[in-house]
């Protein structure tokens, strides 16, 4: 298969991957590579295109990230984004100046749609700008493809060189067809064909581990979670029984998910399956801790406890697998990739295993590409489309201390909620939602009696990229519906609250 692929340079954009979820939607794959790296690593990859990302430096800073400009000796197309149209304009000649003051916000912009970047666009589109810097001059042989009232060169291009320029961000939802000019650069001036489907990344990396791992054992660590699912079943389908999954049961997931994971994983999928019951250990190791940072650490620690023990029974194994996806190694630092494989998933690897690396088949996919995946390798769609759910569980879904009364009652609490949107065919309009189970009690009436009991918050949220999210506006008959439920199904439960906090101010989980 021929080999089409983006390169995307980071300068330290807070959009830096939504820049690459918008390629990879045209099914092109990319990368998100530091400034810093190397020609030479560059022309080994054979980019058909390179976008240079927005950054919060100013280009005559001293320590300003600059990549290398040999990268306009390649003859490729290249489109600048912010910061990166700065960047282009002052290493071509062009001048870049400061602005009296920050431009920020959803613009009005002028557009030159007979540019090959605006193709099919409006004349005028609202953008989001967010800068200070701005470009002044254009460089040789550049024109101007776009203005606003109070940005003079909005967009600039060369088109006899491929070289295009944005001052705002088409990545973000802000920005009126900015999908679309995404598009326009990857497809129609890189002239990629969109090559990048799941469908073949399954066939295609089942094949690989095949080989690899042929007549060698590998571990893992199964949350039940999506991501670790997934790579799990990838490697089931290549080298079956030498495969072994341990999945530890910390009693903090929700209802019935720790007998569907046990369900899919002994009578699916061949593979050695190891079901640990920790839940008495967890209880015990989080007694009367209320603080969700040291919750984290608890179960974490935990969590490589209770695996190496495991671990310990089976013996020498050859590979560790980790469900590592490609939002974890763009997190957890560009060109540092010893660092993400010892602290992902597993928290941390245990020294004793004598294994020769660590396998990460999904480390190059985001997480709406790893359920794709997980549908072609014969996934059910309640695993493939679970809801996302924080590593420590629902551990910080009770605020305060842990008991299994409090576990008892937000995980029925939990379950009616989604229950009834499903009843109500919503599990596709909703990004997120959940139950958390407050530290408050309040006074209620039921039966005549007086009761003080607990207060259950319900979160529900739309988003499309988990950076920012709306809450979402349940109809108040099925919110209706769901408090009536939950309070008269659920013990100790008296009241209930909808949270209708956006993200920002708010962050989407409670803790």
């Amino acid at each position: 298969m021929e080999k089409e692929e983006i390169l995307i340079i980071d300068f330290g954009g807070q959009y830096n991957q939504l820049i690459a979820r918008r390629v990879r939607e045209k099914n092109v794959y990319c990368e998100v590579v530091p400034y810093t790296i190397s020609i030479e690593k560059i022309k080994e990859k054979n980019p058909k295109g390179i976008i240079f990302t927005g950054g919060p430096s100013s280009i005559y800073q001293e320590d300003a990230p600059k990549c290398t400009e040999e990268v306009f000796n390649l003859n490729i197309p290249i489109l600048g984004i912010c910061y990166g149209m700065q960047f282009m304009a002052y290493s071509l000649g062009g001048k870049v100046k400061r602005a009296d003051k920050r431009e920020y916000g959803e613009m009005d912009v002028n557009l030159d749609n007979t540019s090959m970047l605006f193709n099919n666009l409006r004349n005028t589109n609202i953008c989001l700008m967010s800068h200070t810097d701005y470009v002044d001059e254009l460089p040789e042989g550049f024109k101007k493809i776009a203005d606003t009232d109070t940005c003079k060169i909005a967009a600039m291009e060369n088109s006899e060189k491929n070289y295009y320029a944005v001052q705002f961000h088409p990545e973000v939802n802000h920005t009126e067809n900015g999908d679309k000019i995404i598009e326009n650069f990857v497809i129609n001036i890189c002239k990629c064909k969109g090559l990048w489907k799941m469908d073949t990344f399954a066939k295609n990396t089942i094949e690989s581990l095949s080989k690899k791992l042929k007549d060698k054992k590998a571990l893992c660590a199964l949350s039940g979670g999506v991501d670790s699912s997934v790579a799990a079943v990838l490697l089931s389908k290549a080298i079956g029984k030498n495969l072994t999954c341990i999945f530890v049961d910390h009693g903090l997931l929700r209802k019935n998910e720790v007998e569907e994971v046990e369900e899919i994983f002994t009578k699916q999928f061949d593979v050695n399956f190891v079901k640990v019951d920790a839940r008495d250990r967890f209880l015990n190791k989080l007694k009367d801790v209320t603080s969700p940072e040291t919750k984290r650490k608890i179960i974490g620690e935990e969590f490589i406890r209770v695996f190496e023990e495991e671990a310990k029974k089976i013996g020498t194994v050859d590979y560790l697998v980790q469900g590592t996806i490609y939002p974890d190694v763009i997190e957890s630092g560009l060109g540092k990739s010893s660092v993400i494989k010892s602290h992902h998933n597993v928290g941390g690897l245990p020294d004793y295993v004598d294994f020769k690396e660590i396998v990460e088949p999904l480390r190059d996919l985001f997480k709406d590409e790893v359920r794709k995946v997980g549908k072609e390798i014969g996934l059910p769609d309640y695993l493939v489309n679970r809801q996302p759910f924080p590593g420590p569980g629902l551990a910080i879904r009770i605020i305060g201390d842990i008991t299994e009364e409090k576990l008892n009652i937000l995980k029925e609490a939990d379950y009616i909620f989604r229950e009834e949107i499903a009843k109500n065919n919503m599990e596709k309009e909703l990004s997120q939602y959940f139950a958390v189970l407050t530290d408050t009690r309040s006074v209620g009436v039921m039966g005549d009696e007086r009761t003080y009991d607990y207060l259950i918050a319900l979160r529900a949220v739309v988003t499309d990229d988990f950076m920012t999210a709306k809450f979402a506006k349940i109809p108040y008959e099925i919110l209706e519906k769901i408090s009536k439920r939950i309070v008269n199904e659920v013990e100790h439960v008296n009241r209930i609250v909808y949270d209708i906090t956006s993200k920002p101010p708010a962050t989407i989980e409670w803790e």
